[in-house]
C-alpha cells in the first residue's frame, strides 16, 4: 500500500487529522488521541491495536508485521507496507481509528455510505 493511500483513507476517516509527530513524521489522530504513524521515509505504518490481534497478525505474517509497544489491552502494531496486503492494511487503519474515536464519530463512520 502507499503512503498517499494511507494519508487518503486516514483523513477521510471522521474527525482523523495528520499532525506532525515526535521526530516529524506524519501522525494520525481523533481528537487529539494517537491512532497510527507513518514513518519518515513513509515506508512504515505504526497502528494501534488489541494485543492479542497484534501477537496473532505477528505470529501469521513475520515478514510483514511485528511489534513496536504494548501496554495494557493494546499493542502498537508496525507494518511493512511493501509487504503487505492492501486490504487487510485498511481494515486495520479502520480498527485503529475505531479504537480510539469517541462513539459518536464512530456512529457516523458507520450510517456513511463507503465507497
Amino acid at each position: 500500500m502507499e503512503a498517499q493511500a494511507v494519508l487518503k483513507l486516514v483523513l477521510g476517516l471522521p474527525g482523523a487529522e495528520e499532525q506532525e509527530g515526535w521526530a516529524g513524521q506524519p501522525a494520525f489522530r481523533v481528537r487529539k488521541k494517537g491512532f497510527g504513524y507513518l514513518s519518515e521515509d513513509e515506508s512504515t505504518l505504526f497502528l494501534k491495536s488489541f494485543r492479542e490481534e497484534q501477537q496473532a497478525l505477528i505470529a501469521e505474517n513475520p515478514d510483514v508485521y511485528s511489534s513496536w509497544w504494548e501496554s495494557g489491552r493494546f499493542g502498537w502494531l508496525v507494518i511493512d507496507l511493501a509487504a503487505a496486503d492492501e486490504d487487510e492494511v485498511t481494515e486495520l487503519i479502520i480498527e485503529a481509528w475505531r479504537l480510539t474515536a469517541p462513539k459518536y464519530l464512530i456512529k457516523q463512520w458507520e450510517t456513511t455510505p463507503q465507497p
